[in-house]
């Protein structure tokens, strides 16, 4: 990642350069002021006994000063420029920076049992619901800045490692789905809710808009296989056409008659197909098997490399703009089904659970996956951006440590200077 963005992202995350900078200048205008003290407490030393305690006080406070200016310089380069054996720590050791924080992160974060008691407090579905309801509401600086640095790190990652991460979770998530079972759910409660029967209406429209549209050819293949005597006679013709007649009618009275016995026989036959899906082993397998085998269709790989980029792309638009993103009919059916997960309790029940299973998976599985991912991108990193970063986010308390050294260390001049008097 190039420097360039570097002071934009420490912005971004509320980290202003300007007020660490300002903090570097107060705490060597300290060290500086208590040099000058120094210099005239010195001169002045013999006037009065008081001198002697200022004395000590700025000469300690030099001394403590220098020294956590040294040390807090020390961390981010070369103190002058000189190079001190065991100085300039962070640019030194960023490979091995990263290598502690991702295991840090896997050890501390990414583990079993800490992601899922996170979770478990968690109501996941209302939060995703109520931003989908409405994305505009509640733009404040911590959603702005979480946004932000979300979409940094969707450009920064690498999108064929990450991509590939996302891909072989989703991938593994649907190997392990017994999809027959649930396709049988599925299909047993559009029955019970009468949700088949528009969908039998429209095929049997659809199966005379057929007949209708190659009437010709079902004519043409009665012609060519009659005898020689029908074709003769012309019975072929009139055979066609009571048979067309005939289809006509019996799709005709299909669909005016919810009763009729051909609807009837739909009906059961997708009430077996139901059952067969939910307590018959040999169907279940051979759904299984046709799963396997999309699966492991090259053309599936490419689907999900193309719903990969897709939905990146989309989930970074969102972030960068989600007004423009989450508008329209799109965005208007966002808000219902935001509103439906800030509304069922049942349905907030079944999408936890699910986010909740799938998130303590994916950091069990790919955990250290994921900790690789972050440590190589800080491994890329130059050592100029990485001190940067790092000194933007906590400089502006390490010039209050400078601070504090000063004072404290002047504060025990002055109690050394008083035993010293006392003791004499």
């Amino acid at each position: 990642m190039s420097r360039a963005i570097a002071l934009p992202v420490v912005r971004r995350a509320g980290i202003p350069v300007d007020r660490a900078r300002r903090m570097r200048i107060i705490a060597t205008s300290l060290l500086a002021g208590m040099a000058g003290l120094f210099a005239i407490s010195r001169e002045l030393v013999g006037l009065h006994p008081l001198w002697g305690y200022v004395l000590a006080f700025s000469e300690a406070a030099m001394v403590g000063g220098l020294a956590d200016w040294f040390a807090v310089t020390a961390l981010f380069r070369h103190p002058l420029g000189l190079p001190i054996p065991h100085t300039a720590i962070i640019p030194e050791n960023k490979d091995r920076i990263a290598d502690t924080m991702a295991t840090f992160l896997k050890d501390n974060f990414l583990t079993s049992q800490v992601v899922a008691r996170r979770m478990r407090g968690m109501n996941l579905a209302a939060a995703v619901g109520g931003f989908l309801a409405d994305p505009r509401g509640g733009e404040g600086r911590l959603r702005s800045g979480a946004a932000s640095l979300l979409g940094d790190v969707l450009e920064s990652l690498d999108p064929e490692q990450l991509g590939g991460m996302v891909k072989h979770g989703l991938k593994a998530q649907l190997e392990r789905l017994e999809i027959a079972p649930l396709l049988g759910q599925l299909l047993t409660a559009a029955i019970a809710d009468k949700r088949h029967l528009p969908v039998i209406e429209s095929f049997l429209r659809w199966a005379g808009a057929t007949l209708e549209a190659n009437e010709e050819l079902i004519r043409t293949m009665i012609h060519e296989r009659a005898n020689t005597l029908l074709r003769w006679t012309g019975l072929d013709e009139k055979i066609a056409s009571a048979i067309l007649d005939g289809l006509y009618k019996l799709l005709a009275e299909c669909i005016v008659d919810p009763e009729h016995p051909l609807r009837r026989k739909a009906e059961e036959g997708l009430e077996s197909l139901a059952d067969a899906l939910l307590h018959d082993p040999e169907m279940q397998e051979r759904v299984a098997r046709m799963k396997s085998e999309i699966l492991a269709n090259p053309a599936m790989t490419r689907w999900l490399d193309a719903m990969w980029e897709r939905m990146r792309a989309g989930l970074l638009r969102a972030i960068r703009d989600p007004r423009h993103a989450l508008s329209g009919q799109f965005g208007e059916s966002l808000a219902e089904l935001g509103r439906a997960l800030q509304e069922d309790s049942r349905l907030q029940h079944l999408v936890n659970r699910f986010s909740r299973r799938t998130v303590v998976g994916v950091s069990t599985r790919y955990g250290m996956q994921i900790v690789q991912l972050v440590s190589e991108t800080v491994k890329r990193w130059d050592a100029r951006t990485v001190t940067d970063r790092i000194e933007g986010a906590v400089g502006r308390d390490l010039q209050f440590i400078r601070i504090n050294g000063t004072l404290v260390g002047g504060l025990v001049g002055v109690a050394i200077h008083t035993v010293d008097v006392l003791a004499g």
